[in-house]
């Protein structure tokens, strides 16, 4: 437990002072997040933002790997090989939304790598992870909800390898839809690597009923400094923001959440954990379902991801902001309901059993 603290309290200080001077490297040399405005149907009343500074996703990932690498100086957590397959993961998904976030600076306009063809790479880029992750540790390949075998679905290695691509590719996708508004997606990141948190220090203290995870305990330090970093970015991400998140952090975050998923054995409970997220990327698929379904003449919603249509309600975008770290919290708390359920029942059983 004293290293997950650890984790999560450098990390947050570590973000705090890194985020700090993030702005101020950025702001004296001009580089902006540029702002989609109306004539290429963005948010045109988040013009006011333009220019502020972004890449602040940096603070975070940067937070994270030393509150991660400072909790294995205490004695008896040991770095893993499946903790070091994650870090290059975040990394290169973070790496591919830091490359983005530069061209947009750099062209000025919110159109960085074409979506299109960002989208190709990162599902690339998700197939090779994922193999990776089944090739050099011993991650259970099986569909799981709240531990291997439950309900523990096998599946052929390939099968595994593109399910397990299709979550690291749409949790990076869905963390970067629900960017949108100031603390929205690092607020909510953060309760679900709390839940993560939570998970993994279970896992880690009851092997004799999850048996098959592998260094669960590494998993909830990496998701306890993720959880820290997070707050400790938004101290200057709250609105009015000082500093934007960038597809840097996005992008890097959504490959935590899923690689934590993966090796946790809770895949499908991350649709719940990460639910304000599957809200928010499933908002943009029904607006363009519905948009191309009308030949192109009616909208579901007044804007898409769907923060932006109760912006145009009439909602201050603080509320908003407010209104969906409620639903996120709704969303982890029944997550985590359905697995300490299980838990509890898994644990009567042995203690009950002759």
């Amino acid at each position: 437990m004293i290293a997950v603290l650890i984790a999560g309290a450098v990390a947050g200080m570590a973000a705090l002072f890194g985020t700090r001077l993030l702005i101020s490297f950025f702001s004296k040399r001009g580089l902006g997040q540029p702002i989609l405005g109306k004539e290429d149907l963005g948010p045109e009343h988040h013009m006011l933002k333009q220019g502020t500074p972004t890449m602040g996703g940096l603070a975070i990932i940067g937070g994270a790997l030393l509150g991660w690498l400072t909790a294995h100086m205490r004695e008896g957590l040991v770095f893993s090989r499946q903790g070091l397959v994650v870090w290059v993961g975040i990394v290169a998904m973070a790496g591919m939304g830091l490359l983005d976030d530069v061209i947009k600076v750099r062209k000025g306009h919110n159109r960085g790598i074409f979506w299109r063809r960002k989208n190709y790479i990162t599902m690339l880029m998700s197939v090779g992870l994922a193999w990776w992750l089944v090739a050099a540790t011993g991650v259970a390949e099986t569909i799981s909800l709240t531990r291997a075998d439950s309900p523990g679905w096998e599946v052929p290695t390939v099968v595994w390898v593109m399910f397990a691509a299709a979550i690291i590719w749409a949790t990076t996708n869905a963390v970067n839809v629900t960017d949108g508004l100031d603390g929205l997606a690092g607020g909510s990141a953060m309760m679900a690597f709390g839940a993560f948190v939570i998970i993994g220090y279970l896992l880690f203290r009851n092997d004799e009923i999850y048996g098959a995870v592998v260094n669960p305990l590494d998993m909830g330090v990496m998701a306890a400094a993720f959880a820290g970093a997070c707050g400790g970015f938004l101290w200057y991400n709250a609105a009015p923001a000082r500093i934007i998140m960038g597809d840097v952090g996005a992008l890097g975050i959504g490959a935590a959440l899923a690689f934590l998923a993966l090796t946790l054995n809770t895949q499908l409970l991350l649709v719940l954990i990460c639910g304000i997220n599957v809200v928010e990327a499933g908002s943009v698929a029904l607006q363009m379902g519905v948009f191309k379904a009308s030949g192109r003449r009616k909208r579901l919603l007044r804007m898409s991801p769907v923060h932006h249509h109760f912006e145009l309600l009439g909602w201050p975008e603080t509320t908003v902001i407010i209104r969906f770290w409620l639903i996120a919290a709704v969303f982890v708390a029944t997550a985590l309901g359905i697995f300490i359920a299980d838990f509890t029942r898994l644990a009567s059983d042995i203690g009950t059993g002759p």
